[in-house]
C-alpha cells in the first residue's frame, strides 16, 4: 500500500507540473499519451525521441556538454542508493517520454528491483544505462587493479540485468579523475570521462524549492546535467522538471542519441 501510495504521488506530481503546458506545441512533443500510457503520462503531452540528429564520435579527454548548437538536453541521474527514487525516475520516464541517461552503481539494490520497469525503456533505446563503478569510491585512491575490478564487476552487472556494459560512457564517483586514471579508463573503454555542465544539487538533501531553481538555471540548450537517486525530494518536483524542458522547447536526449556507441 505503501509503495502504491507512492507512486500516486508521483503521478500527481507530474501531472501537477504537466497541467500548466498542457497545450504545448513544441517539437519536443505530441498531444497524446500514446499506447501502453498510464498515471502521469495520460495526464499531458510526451516526449517523443529525437528526430534528425547525427550521432558523432565518443571525444577522448573529458566530455563537459553536448555537441554542436542545438536544442538537445541530457539529463543524466547517478548513483541509486534511494531505491524509491530509482522507482520514480522510471517511473517518470515511462509515463512521460522523457529520455535519461542513468549512471548506475551496481551494489545499490534498486538497480534490480526495478529493472522490470527499466529494462524495457532500455530495449526500447528511450534511456542509456552507464557506467558509475560498482560501489561508488574514490577512485583515486584505488590501485590500478581496484580501479579495474570496480568497472568490470559493474559491467558485469549492467550485463546481466540490462544486457548492456553501459560503455562508452563512465562517470567517476564525485566527478575526481586525473590524467592517469583517464588513460586506464581509455583502455577499459571509456575514452570520455563523463561529467556535466550544471547540477540539480542533490547529492545531499535538498528542498523541492531549490532542486526547482537549480533546474531553471542549467536546464539549457547542449547542457549535461546531473541529478541523483539518492534523496526523496526531487520525486516532489518530477512534473515541474519537466515543464520546465518543455516550456523551454528543449529536446531531452540520453547520451547515446547523440554519440556513437
Amino acid at each position: 500500500m505503501e509503495r502504491r501510495a507512492f507512486l500516486a504521488s508521483i503521478a500527481a506530481a507530474v501531472a501537477a507540473g504537466l497541467a500548466a503546458c498542457s497545450t504545448d506545441t513544441s517539437p519536443a512533443a505530441h498531444v497524446s499519451a500514446g499506447p501502453g500510457s498510464s498515471g502521469a503520462g495520460a495526464a499531458g503531452p510526451r516526449f517523443t525521441a529525437p528526430r534528425g540528429l547525427t550521432r558523432v564520435p565518443v571525444p577522448h579527454g573529458t566530455l563537459f556538454q553536448l555537441p554542436g548548437d542545438s536544442k538537445t538536453i541530457a539529463l543524466t541521474v547517478d548513483d541509486g542508493t534511494s531505491s524509491r527514487v530509482i522507482e520514480g525516475y522510471a517511473t517518470l520516464a515511462r509515463d512521460t517520454g522523457l529520455r535519461l541517461t542513468f549512471f548506475c552503481n551496481g551494489v545499490n539494490s534498486g538497480w534490480t528491483t526495478h529493472s522490470d520497469v527499466l529494462r524495457p525503456l532500455h530495449d526500447d533505446n528511450q534511456i542509456f544505462i552507464a557506467n558509475h563503478t560498482w560501489s561508488h569510491p574514490n577512485l583515486l585512491r584505488l590501485s590500478s587493479a581496484e580501479v579495474t575490478d570496480q568497472v568490470r564487476r559493474n559491467e558485469v552487472f549492467l550485463k546481466n540485468t540490462y544486457g548492456t556494459l553501459g560503455r562508452p560512457f563512465l562517470r567517476p564517483p564525485y566527478g575526481f579523475h586525473n590524467r592517469s586514471l583517464d588513460a586506464q579508463l581509455a583502455d577499459l573503454g571509456y575514452p570520455a570521462v563523463t561529467m556535466w555542465l550544471g547540477s540539480l544539487g542533490d547529492s545531499t538533501v535538498e528542498t523541492p524549492q531549490n532542486l526547482v531553481a537549480n533546474a531553471k538555471k542549467w536546464f539549457l540548450p547542449d547542457h549535461i546535467v546531473i541529478g541523483h537517486a539518492n534523496h526523496l525530494p526531487v520525486t516532489k518536483v518530477y512534473g515541474q522538471l519537466v515543464e520546465i524542458i518543455r516550456a523551454r522547447a528543449l529536446q531531452p536526449v540520453h547520451l547515446g542519441d547523440i554519440f556513437e556507441v
